[in-house]
């Protein structure tokens, strides 16, 4: 066996991974980095959305693994805020802290080619919005957000690399991490990597791994909750006076029925609903090409579920559900008119065709998604959706069509300290993967934050 001594070594390229990375080698004389990637290059990866195409398969042979992880291929939409996607402030002690980390990585993709504008809300529409939402019962979250695009967030991947290259980083592709000990790697090809530090930052993608790994050394983590529910998809006339004021919207519901927690989430302003595959179920979620606008709207609505006993395991009740409607749309996702929903029949292509909005993914199988989604959940989306067009008329509209599944998985919660440390001396992690953050901004932080434990580790912050 091949050993070899690193310095630092971060297992998995992605967001959180990158800006580690780039936070210890931009601040250590000493310090070298190695990141360990399973995936490819940002140049050597191919997804069928490039030059614009619309894919129905977004995720095809792990997609989601490589050089930028999932957020490569998503809208690359940076929410501003530190509540949102996580919440910062727990590892930071207060809001103004959380707020200048945000700053801090929001000018790195800046740096790299993100837009240099921002969606701002103006207050006085933010006021109003807020107001109209409140007099039904919901909560509107305005948030300062940065549109990548999904057409450009390869670009800017690609950038933020080249200058870790540049600064020394090594990059180790095509390799898995088979096991993790408590200084040291075993990689898939043989080798074995000694470390002093060592940040675990896998992403969704590696989230089962990371929760057997921690199992394996005794670390502590808990399930956290599953968001399920459905992408809806409306004229894009429609969102425009919401959209107008926020790119990507946010209203939190609480249902009447059930008193569940409902959320609008990922919203593409004249974007496209997409498929995602899975080793053994497929999904949707929404992009948008800032160069190929469609004359559609879509969001996701999402109810939060917890478990206690005798099921604590989010992921596998949403795998569950994801899997039967799976095979329900033989394969594919099932697309509804919310019309024929609240009617209990099933859709039909001359059904969907006599509504007034035209499906952005036309290979999905028109039937029933309440042979699929459980009772409470899909009582709760459609009160949700019903409560959301006193605030944006003509989203209930019989014509809105309706995608299913749409879920949002939590990894595990990793146990550390404050500084995103396991009780594992050196070993820290970051990231989606750990139960830590929700999107990319909260990744790119996290990363930024165990990158400093280390630098005060070894005295260099």
């Amino acid at each position: 066996m091949v050993i070899h001594v690193e310095n630092v070594v971060i297992v998995g390229g992605g967001v959180a991974g990158l800006f580690a990375a780039y936070e210890i080698v931009n601040s250590s004389k000493t310090l070298k980095v190695t990141i360990v990637e399973m995936g490819e290059s940002v140049v050597e990866r191919r997804c069928p959305i490039e030059r614009y195409r619309i894919c129905t398969r977004c995720r095809p042979c792990n997609i989601m693994s490589g050089i930028g992880g999932a957020g490569l291929f998503s809208s690359g939409l940076l929410n501003l805020h530190p509540r949102i996607g996580g919440d910062l402030v727990e590892f930071v002690g207060s809001e103004r802290d959380a707020w200048k980390l945000i700053e801090y990585v929001d000018r790195i993709f800046v740096d790299c080619g993100a837009p240099e504008n921002v969606f701002k809300p103006d207050e006085k529409k933010v006021e109003e919005l807020d107001r109209k939402a409140a007099s039904v019962g919901i909560t509107f979250i305005p948030i300062t957000q940065r549109l990548i695009g999904t057409e450009n967030a390869k670009n800017v991947i690609m950038c933020l690399e080249r200058r870790l290259k540049e600064e020394g980083v090594k990059f180790i592709l095509r390799t898995r991490v088979v096991n993790v000990e408590e200084d040291s790697l075993l990689l898939s090809s043989g080798e074995k990597l000694n470390y002093d530090y060592c940040i675990l930052a896998p992403g969704r993608s590696g989230m089962r791994w990371l929760a057997e790994q921690m199992n394996k050394l005794g670390v502590e983590t808990r399930y956290m909750p599953v968001d399920i529910g459905v992408r809806v998809e409306v004229p894009a006339t429609i969102m425009e006076p919401i959209c107008s004021v926020q790119r990507d919207p946010k209203f939190h519901i609480y249902t009447s029925t059930f008193d569940d927690f409902v959320r609008t989430f990922c919203v593409n302003h004249h974007g496209y609903v997409v498929m995602e595959v899975y080793e053994d179920h497929i999904g949707v979620n929404g992009h948008s090409i800032l160069a190929k606008p469609s004359p559609n709207t879509n969001f996701a609505i999402l109810d939060r579920i917890e478990l206690t006993e005798p099921l604590e395991d989010t992921t596998a009740y949403g795998n569950a559900i994801a899997r039967q409607i799976t095979i329900l749309g033989g394969g594919k996702p099932i697309v509804q008119k919310l019309g024929d929903l609240r009617k209990g029949r099933r859709s039909t292509w001359s059904r969907i065709k006599r509504g007034s909005v035209t499906p952005t993914l036309n290979t999905a199988t028109p039937g029933d998604i309440s042979m699929g989604l459980p009772h409470r959940i899909l009582t709760s989306i459609i009160e949700g959706i019903e409560m959301l067009d006193k605030v944006i008329p003509g989203i209930a509209s019989d014509s809105t069509l309706i995608y299913a599944p749409e879920i949002k998985y939590s990894a595990k919660r990793v146990a550390t300290n404050e500084k995103l440390e396991t009780k594992i001396k050196g070993l820290f992690v970051a990231g989606d993967g750990a139960g830590i953050s929700r999107g990319i901004i909260g990744a790119a932080v996290t990363g930024v934050i165990s990158a400093r434990g280390i630098l005060e580790k070894v005295g260099e912050r």
